[in-house]
């Protein structure tokens, strides 16, 4: 058996694979492991208990170190995705998160199928041949966004939770989060993914990158829930630049059905008759549609009520902006694990506990809170915990 203070060899190449697999500044790394350098030259090596350093650090199975190459890793799902060309190898942070959800969905699959919960029809009820504008209508009618809606929010922004929250009440675990877990260390990367949708007939489920900017999560939060009606032929990861046009026969479907679902063309029309001579015209829309103004601006590229042009002018504009714009501070808590973990899901997770049928260390894996924190969330939820 090896000793800690032994030397382990590993090839230079694998280690780079880890390094880029993490997501992490190499200089991030050079400063942990100061002989860095020299262990990819393969001019020294590290100590057995340094390489189970490197591999906690960059979130890489220890086994895999030693092997005489890199594994290829596939993602568990379908990949949409298009963004910034060719794409590299999915890293830690994303393969978390997927086998995080699916394991929130299998759990829950299985806790509803013994509650006898019928499925869900609305899964898998549209085809890729189907009108979007009609998917679209359906969508909201299921999800119960009436013409008044938006004014259970004040602003485009507290919309997201809204929708997130009416998309919640019809049985579809819908998550937003910007890290893995709890982890504020890994950040999610946008330019890897912005969304992912995994269809199941009794647990739907979507996650929203809430590293995205707020401009686009609701329409990400909109293109997966049309991938939950494509069914099993949407189920997969989703990766597009902001709100320009995707490519891909499911993608523009989805992004067709989304830019209805949140902005509907006849009602949009109507509203721009009346607000396109004025100069803040997207900003006024997106208070009365409660989306965002880049939403609005691309929906009135759709529509053909304005140019490429001036779509890419403000869209340029107003993303600048958004990112220079002075950074709020992450807030509550307990609050935001309404997004992160779902209110609905933590209960039943809590009560399962509760009832003895998990022990709560797996409530605890299932949730990505523990100790205490479950407990102080618990409470936020009026679930009793010992």
């Amino acid at each position: 058996m090896l000793g800690t203070m032994s030397r382990v060899y590993v090839q230079p190449h694998v280690l780079r694979w880890a390094i880029e697999r993490s997501n992490l500044e190499a200089n991030v790394l050079r400063r942990a492991f100061p002989k860095l350098d020299a262990w990819e030259r393969g001019e020294a090596a590290p100590t057995l208990r340094q390489l189970q350093a490197f591999a906690d650090r960059t979130h890489t199975p220890l086994g895999y170190l030693f092997l005489p190459d890199p594994p290829i890793e596939h993602l568990p799902i379908p990949d949409f995705r298009r963004l910034y060309g060719t794409l590299r190898q999915p890293s830690a942070d994303l393969l978390d998160t997927v086998y995080a959800m699916q394991r929130r969905q299998n759990w829950l699959r299985d806790h509803l199928q013994d509650l006898g919960v019928d499925k869900y029809s609305f899964v898998g009820s549209a085809t890729i041949t189907d009108d979007p504008t009609a998917v679209a209508k359906e969508m909201r009618r299921v999800v119960g966004l009436d013409r008044g809606w938006a004014t259970e929010a004040r602003t485009w922004s507290d919309a997201l939770g809204v929708l997130r929250r009416h998309i919640e009440r019809v049985g579809i675990l819908a998550i937003i989060n910007g890290v893995v877990g709890n982890n504020t260390s890994r950040k999610l990367d946008v330019k890897e993914f912005r969304g992912f949708a995994l269809v199941d007939d009794l647990a739907p489920l979507i996650f929203v990158n809430g590293a995205d900017a707020k401009s686009a999560q609701m329409f990400t939060l909109a293109h997966e829930l049309a991938h939950i009606w494509l069914g099993s032929v949407g189920s997969g990861l989703s990766g597009y630049d902001g709100v320009a046009v995707s490519t891909g026969h499911v993608e523009r479907f989805c992004d067709a059905a989304a830019a209805e679902f949140l902005v509907p063309a006849t009602e949009m029309k109507k509203y721009w008759d009346i607000h396109r001579s004025l100069e803040d015209q997207y900003d006024r829309l997106a208070r009365a549609f409660k989306v965002s103004p880049i939403v609005v601006s691309r929906r009135c590229l759709d529509l053909g009520l304005v140019d490429r042009a001036a779509f890419l002018a403000f869209t340029n504009d107003y993303s600048q902006r958004e990112r220079t714009a002075p950074r709020t501070s992450g807030g509550d808590f307990y609050a935001s694990q309404h997004a992160r973990v779902g209110e609905s899901f933590a209960r039943a997770v809590m009560h399962a506990a509760l009832e003895g049928s998990i022990s709560f260390r797996e409530a605890y894996h299932l949730t990505d809170l523990h100790g205490g924190t479950f407990e102080n969330y618990g409470r936020q939820l009026g679930v009793k915990l010992p």
